[in-house]
């Protein structure tokens, strides 16, 4: 294995090769510090506000992908064969503002500017990928951008005039597009990437392969994949994180594919490909990963990182439990398949060994006629942490439950089935008095704690009523629970 000790990856245009990157560098450090390109702002370092939003291009397939990311919990081992853009870069025709720039402007989208360079970076990603967006992919793209002056109106006038300014087809990024995908082809020599020495150490695998043989000889080493969990680790808690292994450009982790109605999705595939991959067949699920976040945290995490790390207040654990989702799990050339409820064991403990790590996650797709919900519990609607999630798979038969399985977050140490609830619906009318017997049958299920998310009490009164949701969402009530104002006729 041909092992190279710098990292490369572009900035803006410029090629840069680096070997002295610590684990823990961030790319808004690097900017910032580094190359004195202080657009990119820190506002929260935790990945809430985007201030810090920059766009990172990466081969996918024959073509390049470019995302909004947040520069503060990004980190530099993840750069290699990348581009990297940052506002700096934005020109318009003879050196004048870009035209994101210039709507900007005219439209009074900036007060006080500390916001507004990583608002003009999401609104550039957006007008690459939708140079006409409706409202509801305005305001899906800026879900993760703060802002406490403007008021987001005038924000919303200037994306909706960008292409009054100019065609996004005649953008640099565009004219520049075929060298670039050249340029990072050339970069991506097949090598593994190591740098440093003991407490500052770092690894980037050349592939999968080399990740199985890179783990069974460092088994207890950090993976990285997203890093919008371990980034926290070190901008807030300051803690080590070496030797760190980086696996976001590991294009076979990224793979999605379908076989008799079960979507294999490997660990690296992000929140927003998911999405892509699911939403059609599995709407409520699309749902719920909108609200994970905003778009650069969706970019950036990973359905596999989601899983490994064991959060209790994990997104997509629970329905993918209710799913019946199992887990491949690889240590050196030998893969194991398990039920994903099963890979769960205790607070902080899953059943994974050193050395071994999530190589993909199988969902299966829910039974024609089958009812499937996944509820989310937060103190704001969006980008927030979960406080309880239910997600349910109902198949009735005649009016009587013939199947149904229902998993909850944030009510236990771990993400868990609701077993005796299940067993109390299983067979039964499914009717309401059906479902209350049922709700009575939540505290042999789970014992929740109080928080700074929720109390005890109102967890438990919140999962139980999920339930009673899900009953009345079935029964074709015609009352929506949920106002979409997209939606609304």
């Amino acid at each position: 294995m041909a092992v190279r000790h710098e990292l490369r990856f572009l900035l803006n245009s410029e090629a840069v090769a680096l070997g002295d990157v610590r684990p823990d560098e961030t790319l808004l450090d690097f900017l910032r510090l580094r190359r004195s390109l202080r657009g990119t702002k820190e506002g929260c370092a935790e990945g809430d506000c985007g201030a810090c939003t920059v766009l990172v291009g990466r081969l996918a397939g024959d073509g390049l992908v470019y995302e909004g990311v947040n520069a503060c919990i990004r980190f530099m081992g993840s750069l290699d064969g990348c581009h990297v853009v940052t506002v700096e870069h934005l020109k318009g025709e003879a050196g004048g503002l870009h035209p994101v720039q210039q709507a900007m402007v005219d439209c009074h989208g900036s007060q006080c500017g500390f916001c507004t360079p990583g608002f003009v970076m999401s609104l550039y990603a957006l007008w690459m990928r939708s140079p006409s967006p409706s409202d509801r992919e305005i305001e899906t793209a800026l879900q993760g951008n703060l802002c406490r002056c403007t008021g987001y109106e005038a924000i919303m006038r200037a994306a909706r005039t960008i292409s009054s300014y100019a065609d996004a087809g005649n953008d640099v990024l565009a004219a520049e597009r075929a060298d670039v995908i050249a340029t990072l082809r050339t970069l991506r020599d097949g090598s593994r990437v190591e740098i440093g020495q003991g407490k500052d150490r770092l690894i980037v695998p050349a592939s999968v392969d080399d990740l199985a043989a890179v783990l069974e000889a460092e088994p207890h080493a950090r993976i990285v994949a997203g890093s919008t969990d371990v980034g926290l680790w070190v901008t807030k808690f300051m803690r080590e994180i070496t030797p760190a292994v980086f696996i976001g450009g590991l294009e076979a982790l990224r793979s999605i594919s379908e076989n008799d109605r079960v979507v294999t999705i490997g660990a690296g595939v992000s929140y927003t490909d998911a999405r892509r991959a699911l939403a059609s067949d599995i709407p409520a699920l699309g749902e719920l990963i909108d609200r994970i976040g905003g778009d650069q945290v969706r970019n950036m995490g990973t359905i596999g990182g989601n899983i490994a790390n064991g959060s209790p207040i994990g997104d997509t654990p629970p329905p993918l439990i209710a799913l019946g989702a199992t887990l491949t799990l690889r240590k050196g050339d030998a893969r194991r398949t398990i039920a994903l409820e099963d890979f769960f064991v205790d607070y902080g403990k899953q059943d994974r060994a050193p050395g071994e790590f999530v190589e993909a996650v199988h969902v299966p797709l829910p039974q024609p006629g089958a009812h499937f919900a996944a509820y989310k519990i937060t103190k704001r609607r969006d980008e927030d942490i979960t406080a309880a999630l239910g997600a349910f798979n109902l198949v009735v038969r005649d009016g009587v439950v013939a199947s149904i399985r229902i998993a909850y977050g944030g009510m236990a140490a771990t993400p868990k089935r609701a077993r005796a609830v299940e067993a109390a619906l299983t067979g039964k009318p499914w009717t309401m008095d059906t479902v209350e017997a049922a709700m009575a049958r939540f505290g042999e299920d789970y014992a929740p704690i109080s928080d700074m998310r929720a109390s005890a009490e109102y967890r438990m009164l919140a999962g139980r009523n999920l339930l009673k949701r899900f009953f009345i969402e079935t029964t074709g009530t015609g009352k929506p629970f949920t106002i979409k104002r997209y939606e609304v006729a």
